[in-house]
């Protein structure tokens, strides 16, 4: 089918994710209605936007989330016209998602009580830790639950009036359909799951009952979370309201099914393939996150590690690093610099230009040379500061040996495997606990520069990492991964409503039907390069005492 006439008769599944940053539509060809299955991205829309710190909280005010969405389909539906001259009315099914965590709580009247909390706000160490010793379950600070909680013992005068308390996704997903519905990842953020039940944990939905008991409050918890569902379930359709406040020309016809709202972790592990046990993804750039799919619960709460699990239920352990490549570019600026200044003093010099993606891979591809100790050098990347080894604020630091090597291969070497140092302190946790990784996917910056960051975070893991080689027809990945990710989970939701074809798992859906259309180019660890990393982190994890002397002496 032609694609002009796929977008006229709704052969297509559209995801739409709300980032940080960033609010993205993507339309995709062929949902799973049976037969071939492309999932090519056919057009795509976007807004941009930004938090706000208002009255103590990052926050976004849900008028922008609506001008977003609203500015975004605009562009998705401009984006279609021009390239294939049709309308666009109708889809065969919609996906929201966006980023998980943080507090959006509504009453009886479907009134905001308060102010949208984000995942970024920090202002939850009590109650996450309260919460963390009563579950003996890691209840990080940006869990919706932690600010619930938080809110109920700073004595907050709205808590008792709450009804409905949900995330972004789910926000959004609820005024489109009317359902209050949340799938099985982004309800991990909201409150622990029980992945054998597919449902909220059910003693630890007593425990906190029983911390609440004392306030008299009107509800029970499960009774205002949003109900559950797995991928594949269908959970709703778009209401004649909801189709106005995406597109207020009345274009967009109603009663187009959804999936169940995800958060961006979900639709991530869905953009990369990392749904099934051992397989996992990591994204690489101003902050890096690691992604493991377990085959059970690790044995004990690890406070570095959050267990959330897939969209199909299966457990995760992530790990989070606030720092990542904002180092490297740093002193790749410098060297830009210093190589400009020194081609303008040098009457003689010739005109050479290089481009800054070229800048980046010589100076990467040096690093191949460096010794098997960096010579002796030491990096810490804290631009801020980190949770995983108790670090509060950033100092950005470089320290030598006297007698090291203090070459320029050695120095490039030492900066990239700075930028995964923290993440292999949390790693290393889960190889204490025997998790299996078979297979990691890599994205993000630190992966643009052909092979280096893909070898060297091969070397970390000391496990195989993949990465998707960029081409028009999996431009999902490359460019908008997330919106990507929940168009294909949108199309799982056809595919497994549809009686005339045999139901798979969403596992195979994507290896079969997706991925094994896509070309990616894998790296197996180099043992030499194990060794030098482990050298390294010998190195970087006795040196954490000089980085928390900085912190403490080294003052604005």
């Amino acid at each position: 089918m032609k694609t002009d006439q796929a977008v006229i008769e709704g052969k297509t599944a559209l995801g739409i994710e709300l980032g940080s940053t960033r609010i993205k539509a993507v339309l995709i060809s062929s949902p799973g209605t049976g037969g071939e299955f492309s999932g090519d991205p056919i057009a795509s829309g976007g807004f941009d936007w930004e938090n706000k710190f208002k009255n103590g909280y990052w926050t976004y005010d849900l008028d922008d989330v609506w001008t977003g969405l609203r500015e975004c389909f605009k562009n998705l539906s401009q984006d279609v016209k021009n390239r294939y001259g049709v309308n666009l009315t109708s889809s065969g099914a919609v996906g929201i998602s966006a980023m998980m965590h943080g507090y959006l709580v509504f009453g009886k009247d479907g009134s905001q009580l308060t102010a949208f909390r984000t995942w970024r706000n920090t202002t939850t160490e009590k109650a996450a830790g309260l919460l963390t010793e009563e579950f003996n379950f890691n209840i990080p600070q940006r869990w919706s639950i932690a600010h619930l909680y938080q809110a109920m013992l700073n004595g907050e005068e709205h808590v008792k009036d709450i009804d409905f308390i949900t995330s972004l996704a789910g926000y959004v997903h609820w005024k489109l359909t009317g359902k209050k519905a949340a799938g099985l990842n982004d309800a991990s953020g909201l409150f622990p799951v029980d992945c054998g039940l597919k449902n909220y944990d059910p003693q630890m939905l007593k425990k906190f009952d029983k911390l609440a008991s004392s306030y008299n409050f009107p509800w029970k918890i499960n009774d205002i979370l949003p109900a559950i569902y797995e991928a594949g379930d269908a959970a709703g359709t778009l209401t004649r309201e909801g189709a106005l406040l995406l597109s207020p020309d009345g274009s967009l016809q109603a009663g187009i099914p959804f999936c169940p709202p995800e958060g961006d972790a979900g639709t991530g592990m869905a953009a990369t393939n990392s749904i099934a046990e051992h397989t996992g993804n990591i994204s690489a750039g101003t902050s890096v996150f690691a992604m493991i799919v377990m085959e059970k619960e690790l044995s004990k709460v690890y406070p570095q590690i959050d267990v959330i699990v897939t969209p199909a239920g299966k457990p995760v352990a992530m790990v989070h690093c606030n720092n990542c490549t904002s180092d490297i570019d740093a002193w790749i600026r410098l060297f830009m610099e210093a190589a400009e200044i020194t081609r303008g003093n040098l009457q003689d010099a010739p005109e050479v230009k290089m481009s800054k993606a070229d800048f980046y891979e010589a100076l990467f591809l040096k690093s191949l040379e460096a010794d098997s100790g960096c010579g002796g050098l030491l990096s810490y990347n804290y631009f801020s500061g980190e949770h995983l080894t108790g670090i509060e604020e950033g100092r950005p630091l470089l320290a030598r040996l006297p007698g090291g090597n203090f070459s320029l291969a050695n120095f490039m070497r030492a900066i990239l495997f700075s930028a995964l140092g923290t993440l292999k302190i949390g790693i290393e946790i889960l190889e204490k606990e025997k998790v299996r990784i078979d297979s990691l996917l890599g994205h993000g910056g630190l992966f643009k520069t052909k092979e280096i960051g893909q070898r060297y975070m091969a070397a970390a893991f000391n496990a195989p990492v993949s990465v998707i080689e960029s081409s028009s027809s999996n431009q999902g990945l490359s460019g908008e991964g997330g919106a990507w990710g929940i168009a294909l989970l949108a199309s799982y939701m056809l595919y497994s409503q549809n009686d005339k074809i045999k139901k798979i798992t969403l596992e195979k859906f994507l290896s079969d039907k997706v991925f094994k259309n896509l070309t990616s180019v894998k790296i197996n660890p180099d043992p030499k390069d194990v060794e030098s990393f482990t050298i390294f982190m010998e190195r970087y994890k006795a040196g954490l005492a000089v980085e928390k002397s900085a912190v403490e002496n080294f003052k604005k």
